[in-house]
C-alpha cells in the first residue's frame, strides 16, 4: 500500500482504468472496468465500493462511475508516474515497448515522489544539456543491439564530445 495514497496498487489500477475510460466515455461502467483489467464484473463491485468510501469515485451499483477531484487527481498523479517511467525504459534505457508498458504498470505504484521528480530532471537533462546531445543515446542503442558492453573506448569519446560545438 502506497502511504501517500492510502491505495493498494489495485485500488491505484481500478483509478487509472476509471480515468482511460471517462476520457473516452466521459463515464466509466463495471463491464468495462472489468474487461480492462481481465477480472470478473463480480470483483469490480467490491473495489468500487471502497474507492466510493474513500472519497474517489462516484459510484452506486448498475450506474455509471466516474472519478471526484480527489480520485482525478490521484489517477493523473499515477498516470504521469506510468508514462514518466515507460517513456524512460522505452526512449532512454530502449526495453521494447511491451515490455516497458508492463514494468512501467509495476513500478508505478514504488516509486516515490522524489525519485519519480529527479527521473524527471534527468531526462529533461538529458534533452536540453548541450553536451549529450542525442548522438550519445544512438551509440548506447548501438552497443545494446550489438551486445558489445565494453566500454572501454569512451575516454576518446568523452574526448570527441567535449571538443565539439554546442547545440
Amino acid at each position: 500500500m502506497r502511504k501517500d495514497s492510502g491505495l493498494s496498487e489495485n485500488m491505484e489500477d481500478y483509478l487509472e482504468t476509471i480515468l482511460d475510460l471517462e476520457k473516452i466515455n466521459k463515464v466509466a461502467r463495471t463491464k468495462d472496468i472489468a474487461d480492462r483489467l481481465g477480472i470478473k464484473p463480480g470483483s469490480v463491485t467490491g473495489a468500487l465500493k471502497v474507492l466510493m468510501e474513500k472519497g474517489f469515485i462516484n459510484y452506486s451499483p448498475y450506474s455509471f462511475i466516474t472519478l471526484t477531484s480527489k480520485g482525478a487527481k490521484l489517477a493523473k498523479d499515477i498516470q504521469r508516474r506510468h508514462t514518466v517511467l515507460r517513456d524512460f525504459l522505452t526512449n532512454i534505457l530502449q526495453v521494447d515497448p511491451d515490455t516497458a508498458e508492463a514494468t512501467a504498470c509495476r513500478m508505478e505504484h514504488a516509486i516515490d515522489p522524489e525519485s519519480l521528480e529527479k527521473l524527471v530532471a534527468f531526462v529533461n537533462f538529458i534533452d536540453a544539456c548541450p553536451k549529450t546531445r542525442s548522438d550519445w543515446l544512438e551509440h548506447f542503442k548501438e552497443s545494446l543491439e550489438s551486445g558489445n558492453s565494453d566500454w572501454g573506448d569512451c575516454e576518446k569519446c568523452f574526448v570527441e564530445c567535449e571538443n565539439r560545438p554546442a547545440k
